[in-house]
């Protein structure tokens, strides 16, 4: 359509469909003022707004829809132009490999400036993920591309380029003023907002992501430039993470920036800064403990004001009445002293344990509190003085009167909004592309060098282990859990997972654990916060997989293992069509049982009862590896007994002091153990080391099967019967193949829970699979293993699935074939043990790739 003009016509808006033209070179479809669309929607939308970019649309064309390419993604622009912007997609949309569409506001609608126009974008999305970025080529469209994947391989709900962490740049801003103008608005507005910020370094960047169904619009109110801030501030439960990237230099038009823009964005800030204090004014406690408690509050920050007032009226005596200074300056004075010595007690007595964030933050919110307070106090205490009250009595009656408002302020924004705002991720999460990334603008930006030279170590691997024959692990400490599969044969250069020790992370503290990806070469590294005295890790995913964990976790293998190694060998497994399935697994009488739960339900109880009562074999009681013919490979992991296991231990080959050893270490390594941990996990603490210290100091309670009831190893068996054990009122019933397949895989994603697995696992790429891949392949294998195995749901209310399941399995035997005759017995099933020759075929199934 070259050289002709888009017909707008009277109404105020219009949404456009640019679709490719025909071979003929006429327009195959311009559809006016209609959302509607034949085809499916798209996963992502990337909306541009603009504003008179006639002059960059070509330049961003050329090299966005490439790097656009395979992320079935289409192109909206909001367009609030007055010059020839929409003709200039119009004749360009016939070479752009990603549909456009375009939505155009005249002059009598375009309210709240570029953030009005993303809101409206975002109503007119069609995308699960909405990418937004400028259409001047400062945000490259390689680095778009880039966050864009990051974003949909899932785990984040907001994902923000940023120019301050990383290998990211502000190399694009233009003039030393520019650049201190951004620097300063991003460290207002995180001192404005400190927690709902803490883990964004660039909560002023234009270029960023969204899960549509993770913002709420009804809640913005857009103003100015600055949506994502708005973005973050009114959703603080979004998890969010960062992708470094380098802010390049205009290419074509000119700035929208001005004093106007500069002058909203303070108000917009303004704005934001009095819904959130309204907002937090009006929480009230709920329960009556929480209500007894604010009461409690109250009356100990009341005698502390009380201790103040005295503090205050003092020092204004010794201000006024001995040294001569006016009035309202020495109650100014006095009011800073009185502030300290408030701040002090309230911290350290009225709050303790309570307090969150630094002790500095909170004392210059206290202080500009009592400051605020001070300019509505002066007039009044003027007016006291006036009508013939004393300076003393007058100042004392000011500060009386402000005592609630002041109380209220100090419970629920300084100290209590951190309690509610448990929501925001307490990890700081970075994709930083690497030294090798494809990014525009110059390649200033090398990545980051490490403060200091690590020492020299080894990389021998002293323990060696094959899973079931089909990844090798090399670990220079112990892992207690592979111990059955130890295979010192196995030579170093062989492995497909290398754990070694080294010096992880930086030397000093920080404020809140890390996890920083790195997208090209693919590694990341977890960081928690005392420096290298911290559980920390790093992982570099290429061939073999390496760990480097840091001296802490090395003295911590079960942490090691469960948090780290068990994640990885989960998606190697994958990767060559296996599963790590969250079950345990028997065979009773030649029948491959397998039985699964959530986490502490009672699954190893049962497991050890089964065994001792009625024999048979024992393949797993965590974890069991499965293929998509119905074959299952043991994964003899020892057992950990928790507290409500306890009761299914008799194992009389335990001393006495391991008994009583036992008793204890059950109870800290139970349910509620586990509860409590996860719920620290919330918190802005360094939560992986104190699962390690904890180890270090009270060892979980682990033992091999064999030495808790006399019993058969197994190597591998066919599942026929698969019981998804529940506690409830008891009931019988079949469970569908569907059905099965959610509930197995909710079993297996609920082993994993314990941080830093959310981290981590949406950064692995094995194979040249990312996580969705994997994730989806893992669906598969377990559909397909599935689809041969019944599968029923016993509940229980008394812990008696070792009862109930071998009169099922006998009752099945005995149930009368089609013709009316007993069934025949069934021969029992022999697998020859191979240990601990892997190579040696067990079963058909699939090969390992």
């Amino acid at each position: 359509m070259p050289g002709s003009r888009i017909p707008w016509g009277d109404s105020m808006a219009h949404l456009v469909d640019i679709r490719k033209t025909t071979e003929s070179g006429e327009p195959a479809d311009l559809t006016l003022g209609t959302l509607g669309r034949t085809d499916a929607p798209p996963r992502l939308t990337v909306l541009l707004p603009t504003r008179d970019e006639a002059e960059s649309v070509p330049l961003l064309l050329a090299r966005l829809g490439p790097a656009l390419a395979g992320l079935d993604a289409e192109l909206l622009f909001v367009d609030d132009s007055d010059d020839g912007t929409p003709e200039a997609l119009a004749d360009l949309a016939h070479e752009s490999p990603v549909p456009i569409r375009l939505l155009h506001r005249l002059p009598g609608v375009r309210r709240g400036g570029l953030s009005g126009a993303v809101a409206e974008g975002t109503r007119h999305a069609r995308g699960e993920w909405v990418l937004v970025m400028d259409a001047d080529l400062q945000h490259p469209p390689e680095a778009a591309a880039l966050l864009a994947r990051t974003a949909m391989r899932g785990g984040a709900d907001i994902v923000v380029g940023t120019r301050y962490a990383g290998t990211g740049s502000t190399a694009g801003l233009s003039g030393r003023f520019r650049l201190l103008t951004s620097s300063a608005s991003t460290r207002l507005v995180k001192t404005v907002f400190p927690r709902r910020l803490a883990t964004v370094s660039d909560p002023l960047s234009g270029l960023f992501a969204f899960r549509t169904a993770a913002v709420d619009l009804d809640r913005l109110h857009p103003l100015g430039f600055k949506i994502l801030l708005e973005l973050l501030v009114r959703h603080p439960s979004a998890r969010v993470a960062e992708v470094a990237y380098t802010f390049a230099p205009r290419e074509a038009g000119t700035s929208k920036a001005s004093l106007r823009e500069g002058l909203a964005f303070l108000r917009h800030l303004g704005r934001l800064r009095r819904d959130r204090l309204v907002g937090q004014l009006r929480e009230r406690p709920v329960s009556r403990r929480e209500r007894t408690g604010q009461l409690l509050r109250m009356v100990a920050f009341g005698l502390v004001g009380l201790s103040g007032v005295a503090v205050n009226t003092a020092a204004l005596w010794l201000l006024f009445d001995r040294l001569g200074v006016h009035h309202l300056v020495a109650a100014a004075l006095a009011t800073q002293a009185s502030t300290t010595w408030n701040f002090l007690l309230v911290d350290s007595l009225v709050y303790r344990g309570r307090a969150t964030g630094s002790f500095k933050g909170r004392g210059a919110r206290f202080f500009a509190l009592n400051n605020l307070l001070l300019l509505g106090r002066l007039p009044v205490l003027q007016g006291l003085v006036m009508a013939g009250m004393g300076v003393l009595s007058a100042n004392a009656v000011t500060l009386v009167l402000l005592f609630l408002f002041r109380f209220l302020v100090s419970d629920r924004v300084i100290y209590g909004s951190a309690a509610r705002e448990s929501g925001r991720d307490p990890v700081w999460l970075l994709v930083d592309p690497g030294p090798a990334a494809a990014t525009a603008g110059p390649a200033h930006a090398a990545a980051p060098k490490r403060a200091d030279t690590p020492r020299k170590r080894s990389t021998y691997l002293p323990y060696r282990y094959d899973v079931a024959g089909t990844v090798t692990i090399g670990s220079q400490i112990r892992l207690p859990e592979l111990e059955f599969f130890r295979a010192q044969w196995i030579a170093d250069a062989d492995v497909d997972i290398a754990v070694r020790i080294g010096d992880v992370g930086r030397r000093t503290p920080h404020r809140r654990a890390s996890m920083t990806q790195q997208a090209e070469p693919a590694a990341l590294r977890y960081e928690e916060h005392l420096g290298r005295f911290g559980a920390n890790f790093s992982v570099h995913l290429g061939s073999p997989i390496t760990v480097e964990i840091g001296p802490l976790l090395a003295r911590s293998p079960h942490v090691v293992y469960t948090n780290v190694v068990e994640a990885l060998l989960r998606f190697v497994l994958i990767s060559r069509d296996r599963m790590l399935l969250h079950s345990a697994c028997v065979e009773l009488d030649g029948t491959g049982v397998m039985l699964s739960a959530l986490t502490d339900t009672g699954k190893t109880a049962t497991v050890l009862r089964l065994l001792r009562e009625h024999g048979g074999r024992f393949l797993s009681d965590d974890m069991t590896v499965v293929d998509a013919t119905g074959n299952a490979v043991c994964f003899p992991k020892p057992l950990t007994i928790s507290s409500h296991t306890l009761r299914a231990v008799n194992a009389t080959d335990l001393t006495r002091s391991e008994w009583r050893r036992l008793n204890f270490q059950s109870r800290l390594h139970s349910r509620g153990g586990r509860s409590i941990a996860l719920t620290l996990a919330r918190f802005n603490l360094p939560i992986m080391g104190i699962n390690a210290i904890t180890q270090i100091l009270v060892p979980p309670p682990k033992y091999s099967v064999d030495r808790l009831v006399p019993c058969r190893m197994g190597s591998t068996t066919s599942v026929e019967e698969l019981f998804v054990i529940e506690r409830g009122a008891p009931a019988l019933r079949d469970l569908d193949q569907s059905s099965a397949l959610e509930r197995m895989l909710a079993n297996t994603e609920d082993a994993y829970g314990f941080p830093p697995y959310r981290y981590l696992a949406p950064a692995i790429v094995v194979d040249g699979m990312a996580y969705p891949e994997l994730k989806e392949k893992e669906r598969e294998i377990l559909a397909g293993f599935l689809s041969g195995v019944r599968t029923r749901v016993l509940a229980s209310d008394t812990y008696g699935w070792a009862d109930e399941i071998p009169r099922l399995l006998a009752a099945d035997r005995l149930r009368p074939a089609s013709d009316g005759s007993p069934s025949a017995a069934p021969v029992a099933k022999t697998h020859a043990e191979a240990w601990p020759r892997w190579g040696v075929r067990l079963l058909p199934g699939p090969t390992a790739s």
